[in-house]
């Protein structure tokens, strides 16, 4: 169970690997926060979050819509 779970972790991070080498703004979004101090970087990705959410959201309820 742990060596599958490694994988899928491995796959997402893949995933998210090809789509910074896209010119889609994932992770850049108006809404994210970034805060450059002199000796630290804070960075939350707030509007990236919410749409990632909402879409997975409608994934699985259309997914569970189908098997119904």
């Amino acid at each position: 169970m742990l060596l599958g779970l490694g994988l899928v972790i491995v796959g997402i991070g893949l995933v998210l690997m090809l789509f910074g080498r896209t010119n889609l703004p994932i992770g850049r979004l108006p809404g994210d926060i970034l805060y450059r101090g002199k000796h630290t970087t804070f960075y939350f990705p707030l509007a990236t979050s919410i749409v990632v959410s909402v879409v997975l959201s409608l994934v699985l309820y259309l997914v569970g819509r189908i098997r119904h």
